[in-house]
């Protein structure tokens, strides 16, 4: 382990009813997240790599959970097997995040399961009438999706567009069908 590392900071991998997904934290609260990439390796690598919520810029070791963190990976689990958790009980550190963005998550954390706003809507919510591109991207860089929900955002025509987590538009869906979101996984009549 890195001298300029730590100890509380860890990062850890688990199974969910989605595949392979990653979490990193620093002090008890999280500081990135990961949904499954095409293999575990890759979740691993992603997870762990240098900086993004890392003051020192240092590399994540793998540790085992405990405490806060053992919980939120409990309830995520939970929730992606559609138990539907809001999750916003999970301790976060958005400490090296971009105020703009904070302001973005901070609306985004408060959609419900089971319901969405647009890019727009999120925008006129941080007082930033026209922003919805600039949110769009916010929401692309998010370090801690699902528990930041940036897939309960969309385009002004309820399209799902830009999700950027690995899956794209794919795993942005089947977020939303597990959640029960009204117009994601229903059948149709015709």
């Amino acid at each position: 382990m890195s001298a300029s590392v730590r100890p509380s900071t860890g990062a850890a991998l688990f199974d969910t009813a989605i595949g392979i997904c990653a979490i990193a934290w620093s002090e008890g609260a999280v500081i990135r997240f990961q949904l499954p990439e095409s293999n575990p390796a890759a979740t691993r690598a992603r997870i762990t790599r240098r900086g993004n919520g890392i003051a020192d810029g240092a590399q994540i070791p793998e540790q085992t959970p405990t405490g806060p963190i053992a919980e939120a990976i409990a309830g995520i689990r939970a929730h992606l097997d559609g138990g539907l958790d809001d999750l916003r009980w999970i301790p976060l550190d958005t400490s090296a995040i971009p105020s703009f963005h904070r302001a973005v998550y901070e609306v985004t954390r408060a959609i419900d399961p089971g319901h969405t706003l647009t890019y727009g809507q999120v925008a006129d919510r941080i007082d930033a009438p026209g922003a919805a591109q600039a949110v769009g991207q916010a929401l692309g860089r998010n370090p801690i999706p699902l528990i930041i929900p940036c897939h309960r955002v969309l385009a002004a025509d309820n399209a799902l567009t830009g999700f950027s987590a690995p899956g794209g538009v794919t795993t942005k869906q089947h977020l939303l069908e597990i959640e029960r979101t009204p117009g994601f996984g229903e059948p149709t009549l015709f």
